[in-house]
């Protein structure tokens, strides 16, 4: 994990947005919320942290930064929800309301951002139910309704466009008339909607939530590199255990798999090398076309793609190295 590329990163795509108007919430799940690279972002300028794990927040009480739980809180969390992060993503009133109650008994106000069902199919509320559900959190004295939130990209493959967004800023002013004020923050999105910047009108939206661009240096729209940026600032290894010609063809097992990554998502940095396959515990690679020559007990580096680098992350298997 190469520290100062991901703070290259962090500052380029924080000052493009910035340059916008848009200020960025940092995402930190890919990393598990490691405190020193969280602490990288925040370095870089990145206004809030955004994260889908209590756990990982609890991990950076330390940093004096807004913290945010970009998943949908489970009710049975909401304890902790309001003592661990400042600002949360709902759309459920049931959920919102035992925010409510939790803040009430810990004589806390506990910020929400309100999220839009916008055609992604993941998280977020109809537009027939905004009026019903901005009457009811009316009612909330210990809720605090600061921005509103919308998501592409995620699950249903939906790509932002110009007229998404314009769609999505009139519900936000259908939203800031009914509440007679302005909203603090308007998340119009993740990595997916970068590529949008200085090409369309970004109406009301002032936020997007960034991991994936940060972290690989490319969107996620059309998985374009994010010009300036790293695509190297992770590196895995797995070393080679078994060696032989099978089926004509050179074959190398590695000691890693799917049980420690998504091995559809893995890119070797020899270009010449390919993935054929891989079981829970066994990476299964072509050398027959590689000019070096490998032997039992050498490594292989690759890139991965955003759910590989998740996925290594969370495995107990995989040892992580920082490269100061």
């Amino acid at each position: 994990m190469n520290l100062k590329k991901i703070k290259h990163n962090a500052f380029i795509i924080n000052k493009k947005c910035n340059d916008y108007g848009i200020s960025v919430m940092g995402i930190t799940k890919s990393f598990l919320a490691d405190p020193i690279i969280t602490q990288i972002l925040v370095d870089s300028g990145i206004e809030f942290i955004g994260d889908s794990r209590i756990e990982n927040l609890k991990k950076i009480e330390h940093i004096k930064i807004p913290k945010v739980l970009i998943r949908i809180p489970m009710i049975s969390e909401a304890k902790d929800v309001v003592l661990i992060s400042d600002i949360s993503l709902n759309s459920e009133i049931k959920t919102i309301e035992a925010l409510n109650s939790s803040s009430k008994l810990h004589n806390k106000i506990h910020k929400i951002i309100l999220m839009i069902e916008m055609g992604d199919f993941r998280e977020g509320i109809l537009f027939n139910e905004i009026e019903n559900i901005l009457e009811k959190i009316k009612t909330l004295k210990h809720i605090d309704l600061i921005g509103v939130g919308t998501n592409f990209t995620c699950y249903g493959g939906i790509i932002p466009d110009g007229n998404k967004l314009k769609k999505f800023s009139e519900i936000v002013s259908f939203i800031e008339n009914k509440l007679q004020k302005n909203l603090k923050i308007i998340s119009g999105g993740n990595s997916s909607s970068l590529h949008l910047l200085g090409k369309v009108d970004f109406g009301k939206v002032n936020n997007l939530r960034i991991g994936e661009a940060i972290v690989l240096g490319q969107e996620t729209a059309f998985g374009q590199k994010v010009k300036g940026c790293f695509q190297d600032t992770f590196i895995l290894q797995a070393e080679i255990i078994e060696l032989k010609l099978k089926e004509n063809s050179l074959r190398a097992i590695l000691a890693l798999g799917k049980q420690d990554v998504d091995y559809e998502a893995l890119i070797p940095l020899d270009g010449s090398i390919k993935v054929i396959g891989a079981s829970s515990d066994h990476l299964i690679i072509d050398l027959s076309n590689s000019t070096t020559v490998y032997d039992i007990g050498d490594i292989i580096n690759f890139r991965m793609g955003y759910f590989s680098l998740l996925r290594g992350m969370t495995s107990p298997y995989i040892k992580k190295e920082l490269i100061y």
